[in-house]
Parts: C-alpha cells; structure tokens; sequence
C-alpha cells in the first residue's frame, strides 16, 4: 500500500477505543487521524481527555496525545478528515444504529465494535476466517443508503470467539447441538480490579445480555447471503450461560457438543490446526499465522499461558475428549478485548481494505 488510509476512532477515549489506539500503533495500512469522542471530551488533547484513565499495559502512543478530540455528534467534521471509522461509542442502541448510520452515508464506511447493527439484515457480522464471504451483501446496504463508498460491517460478540471457529472448522461433522458455559473477564464490562474491586475473589453468575448473543450469533456468522440479507443457519442449536470471572483479560469456554456424523479426536483436531481463512490466504497484518492452537496438556489452555496467543488473535482449544452424554466436550480460550474486542475490528477492516470495500477518499 502506497499510502496508509486515514483512520478516525468514535468513541476513542473509552477502554475498547484505547485499544483501537494501541492497536494500531505503527499499523502497516492505517493511520489514526481523527479520534472522536462525547461532548465533554471534545476540544480536549487526546491525553487531556483521557487523563487517568488510560487503561493500556502499553503506553499512550505518542503520534496520538495531542490529536485534538472532535465531538463524536458533529458527523460531516469528522467525516471529512478520514476515509473510514472504527466505531465504539457508549451510547443506547438506537443512538448508535443512528450515528453509525449518518456516518456511512457521508461516504464513510463504518467497521463497528457495537452490537446495534449486528441484527441489521444487510449489515454483515464478520469474523473474517468463517464468513468473509457476507461482505457481499454491502452492496445491497448501498443500495438502501443511497450510498457509493459508506457502509456499516461489524463484528460479532466477544464471548463466542472462543468456540464459534470450532463450528466453522468442524461444520462438515454437522454439529447439532452446543451448550457452552463461558467464564468471561472483567475488561469485557471495560472495567480492571482497580474500578471494579468487589470482583476480586468473586465471580458473577450473570451478564445482561450476553447469553442470547452467545446463543444467536454464532448462527448467523454461520448463516449465508440470500436476497440481499443475511439468514442465519438453523444448527446448531446452541444453549449458554454466561459468568463473570476475577480475570482482567480473556474469555474462557466449557463446551459439550453433539454431531450428526460422529467424528474421531484426530480428526478433530486435524480440523482445528488446519483451519484457515480469508485473512491466513491474503496474508493480512493483523492475521494470526495459526488462527486455532490445540494443546494437548490436561491443564491447558490457561489465560496466564495462552491468553495472548498470536498476539490475542488466536483461539486456543484443548481438553477433547469424549463424554458420557454428549458426543464431545472441549474447552476454549480468547483474547476478549483483542481477537474479541478491537483486533477482530481492525481485521475486519484489512480484509475489506484487501477486497476493495474500503479506500482512500
């Protein structure tokens, strides 16, 4: 790429925003020019707004402490410095449908961390190793918008990452039936031990929402582009509960399965190391060489030791075996805020930046 794209964050200041930033530090193909945030933030140095609160292990870049922070509202000024957005405002969903919306049709695609749009039926929701293919359907929310060049991709929940590719990478088996129980991290509520102390040695047996995404989203990132929508598959069916864990990142999934063709372990696990993608073919930066990792060891995969695996974009699958009332039971593990959060934004955008979705203005 002769000249990287302009990049704007929407809700930059927040802890999947700072993210976004440190994410894409030094990034290849994109440069941050723009971060965006509520009113009370704008007019602020990035760093001013911010304040304390940069929640990182790595520090504030430098290229982006003294960007100027827009109001997030005042779409055509933002809209006008970039060629595409990342999207991860904290606002109620119909603002965010909204805002998301008056974005992409200034001409600027939007690839949105939020969940408002991931029920849209022309908007894809993409982890880029399973259905790259629904980007297709972008040119049918072009025709809806009226636009040329702006459109809305988002990507899908944080706490499915961690079996969802297991589906993909074993969907000739025709898996029928999941029940998952995920132990989910405390970044994934954009919190640590210091703003959230009653979760030290404590565990939370519920999270709004997250348990009819984990169920619902897998099967349309399963499901395929017909008339100008996406119609999620039928199977499997999928039951789930999810449960906050004293962790800071990465979530972690119990998982028993049954198959409409009972495959052996080998096979298996043939199928999980072998499994890649769009983003492995075109070889994009972001791309984990190795998408999934299976360990053999009993105690693994554990979030100290595996968390960060592919630098948070790989998925580690281990303890599979058979079990005495479903087929097989396996357990998985994430990067939440990365593979789940920002990173599998920001692979989202180099594959649409790799198929021609998204250019330079």
């Amino acid at each position: 790429m002769d000249k990287k794209l302009r990049v704007g964050i929407l809700g930059a200041t927040g802890m999947v925003g700072q993210r976004f930033i440190a994410l894409l530090e030094n990034h290849p193909w994109f440069e941050v020019v723009t971060v965006a945030a509520s009113p009370r933030s704008a007019g602020k140095t990035y760093k001013e707004a911010v304040g304390g609160r940069w929640k990182m292990d790595t520090p504030m870049p430098a290229c982006v402490q003294d960007l100027i922070v827009h109001n997030v509202n005042e779409v055509e000024n933002v809209a006008a410095t970039v060629d595409f957005v990342f999207s991860a405002v904290d606002m109620s969903k119909d603002e965010i449908r909204a805002i998301e919306e008056a974005y992409a049709k200034t001409e600027t695609p939007v690839v949105s961390n939020n969940s408002a749009h991931r029920w849209t039926p022309d908007v894809p929701m993409v982890v880029p190793e399973i259905n790259a293919d629904h980007f297709d359907v972008i040119a049918d929310q072009k025709r809806r918008l009226g636009t040329t060049r702006g459109f809305i991709a988002v990507k899908p929940n944080c706490s499915i990452q961690s079996y969802a590719p297991c589906l993909a990478a074993w969907k000739e088996f025709g898996p029928k039936e999941v029940v998952a129980t995920t132990y989910q991290a405390i970044s994934g509520a954009g919190k640590t031990f210091q703003d959230w102390p009653e979760m030290v040695e404590n565990i939370i047996p519920f999270i709004g929402g997250e348990e009819e995404k984990s169920e619902q989203e897998p099967l349309r990132v399963l499901g395929k582009v017909e008339n100008g929508q996406i119609v999620k598959a039928s199977a499997p069916k999928i039951t789930c509960q999810c449960i906050r864990v004293p962790v800071l990142n990465g979530h972690t999934a119990a998982v028993f399965m049954n198959f409409e063709k009972k495959p052996t372990k080998e096979q298996l696990i043939k199928k999980l190391v072998n499994y890649k993608g769009f983003p492995q073919e075109a070889g994009l930066p972001s791309a984990p060489k190795q998408f999934i990792q299976y360990l053999e060891e009993d105690n693994r995969p554990q979030v100290k030791l595996d968390v960060d695996y592919e630098n948070g974009m790989g998925v580690s699958i281990g303890r599979l075996r058979e079990d005495t009332m479903f087929d097989y039971k396996f357990v998985g593990l994430s990067h939440n805020t990365v593979r789940g959060a920002a990173g599998g934004a920001v692979l989202c955008a180099e594959a649409l930046t790799a198929k021609k979705f998204i250019q330079s203005k």
